[in-house]
């Protein structure tokens, strides 16, 4: 058999019951009582073990005087023999979700500006298909998000991979990138200025993400290279009620994505300033576990957020 042959069960005909049949010669280690738990007769058992012995060209049990044991051969094939009942376990309890109207619980993780704009809708649309589907969605910055994927609390993500982060087992689906605008309270005095350029706003009072972060880099040297000092009047919070509070308060200005800015200034919360910031963050899309087995829910949900993304991006 080519040892590159990823399809050899297709052309070996592989059957359910001969997997079957390796998990019962594992346990019994003996063909006459494994033959027996699955109501065959030993010399079709015997026969079918041949014919996967003969399609594999190993040996996948020793013969002994009394009795059998997998050989290294044996061992890999009732491994991968137990996942592929597992799964497709799994596929009977998932049809059996779907035939019921779709019910468990599907918990995503999501960084702000998605989390405020593109989850809400797809959730909204998804429950009117599936009411009964629980949905979880928790709601921080990537890289305490990658850890509770990895760790497996989360069964997708809507967030950025960050350069650091060993990603070799994610997959990444990027939705659109992440324009940032400059924010401030309804009745700003820069609201209505025309031709706001970056030196008129380096010297105001600014609410920006701790220094380290990705966005305070960027916005630090979008004013380095326009010549100018980064704000020292600064308050240093990712907190969105403390952000939204002190903006109220004072005339303070805050960056944040765009996206996020809009919705907020469609509630008159908050005023975007005429100015276009040469600055933006990294892409963010959908994240999974390499080789991950999503639920049903799990999947229509990502689905549903393709869809919006695409109408809102």
């Amino acid at each position: 058999m080519p040892t590159n042959d990823t399809n050899w069960f297709l052309r070996a005909r592989l059957k359910t019951r001969q997997l079957l049949l390796l998990i019962a010669l594992d346990e019994e280690r003996n063909i006459h009582r494994a033959a027996e738990a699955l109501n065959m007769t030993q010399p079709a058992a015997s026969k079918q073990l041949k014919d996967l012995e003969d399609m594999l060209d190993v040996q996948l049990f020793e013969r002994l005087p009394r009795g059998m044991r997998p050989t290294i051969y044996g061992e890999a094939m009732i491994r991968h023999s137990r996942m592929a009942l597992t799964s497709l376990s799994h596929a009977h309890d998932d049809i059996t979700a779907l035939k019921s109207g779709l019910s468990g619980q599907v918990n995503v993780g999501a960084i702000l500006s998605p989390g405020m704009v593109l989850l809400p809708p797809a959730i909204a649309r998804l429950k009117q298909q599936a009411p009964m589907l629980r949905i979880g969605v928790e709601v921080e910055s990537s890289n305490i998000l990658l850890e509770r994927l990895q760790r497996g609390s989360l069964d997708f993500l809507v967030a950025r991979i960050l350069d650091q982060e060993d990603n070799r087992n994610l997959e990444y689906e990027e939705l659109s990138d992440e324009p940032v605008c400059a924010v401030a309270r309804v009745d700003h005095p820069l609201r209505h200025v025309s031709s706001l350029q970056l030196k008129d706003i380096a010297d105001a009072g600014w609410i920006l993400p701790p220094k380290g972060s990705i966005l305070r880099h960027r916005v630090d040297m979008m004013f380095h290279k326009d010549g100018l000092a980064p704000p020292a009047n600064v308050v240093d919070t990712t907190a969105i009620l403390v952000i939204s509070s002190l903006l109220q308060q004072t005339d303070f200005l805050h960056v944040m994505p765009a996206e996020v800015a809009r919705f907020y200034a469609q509630v008159n919360v908050l005023a975007i300033l005429p100015i276009e910031l040469p600055c933006k963050m990294d892409g963010f899309g959908i994240i999974t576990r390499r080789l991950q087995i999503l639920s049903p829910g799990a999947k229509i949900l990502q689905q549903t957020i393709r869809d919006v993304a695409a109408q809102i991006y």
